[in-house]
C-alpha cells in the first residue's frame, strides 16, 4: 500500500462503514492521479536538511499541531496540510495571513481555516 501511495498524488479519500446484516466492513475510496515526473522546481523543494535548528523546531511544532488536529477530526494529516507546506511555513515564518496565503500550494482557504492556529504556533517561538 505504501509503495502505491508513494507513486500517486492523492486527490480525495472517502471511507464508509458498511453493514449488510451478516458482515460489517469498511469501504475506502481513493481518488488519485499518477505523480508527475519531477521537474527542476520539484527537485528544489525544501527538505528537513534545509532548515536551521530553530526552523526545525518550528516545523516539529507545526507537525505536532497538525497531527493533533487530524486526530481530533479523525482525518489523515495530509488533509489539513502536507509536510511540504509545514517546511515552507517554518522556513518563511509568515507573520500575516497574506504571507501565509503565499506559501506554495497552501492558499487562501487553508489560511482562513488554519491560519489563527498556525500564527499562534509561530508566535510561540518568539524570543522574549
Amino acid at each position: 500500500m505504501n509503495e502505491f501511495l508513494d507513486s500517486v498524488e492523492v486527490k480525495l479519500t472517502s471511507t464508509n462503514f458498511v453493514t449488510t446484516g451478516t458482515i460489517d466492513f469498511w469501504s475506502a475510496v481513493v481518488f488519485y492521479q499518477p505523480k508527475v515526473v519531477k521537474t527542476q522546481k520539484s527537485e528544489n523543494r525544501l527538505q528537513l536538511d534545509d532548515l536551521t535548528i530553530d526552523e526545525l523546531k518550528t516545523f516539529k511544532a507545526l507537525r505536532s499541531w497538525r497531527n493533533d488536529l487530524a486526530e481530533k477530526l479523525n482525518w489523515s494529516a495530509f488533509r489539513i496540510c502536507h509536510n511540504s507546506h509545514l517546511l515552507e511555513i517554518a522556513k518563511k515564518n509568515p507573520k500575516t495571513f497574506s504571507e501565509l496565503e503565499n506559501i506554495s500550494s497552501f492558499g487562501k482557504a487553508r489560511a482562513e481555516k488554519y491560519g489563527d492556529d498556525i500564527i499562534l504556533v509561530l508566535n510561540s517561538f518568539k524570543q522574549i
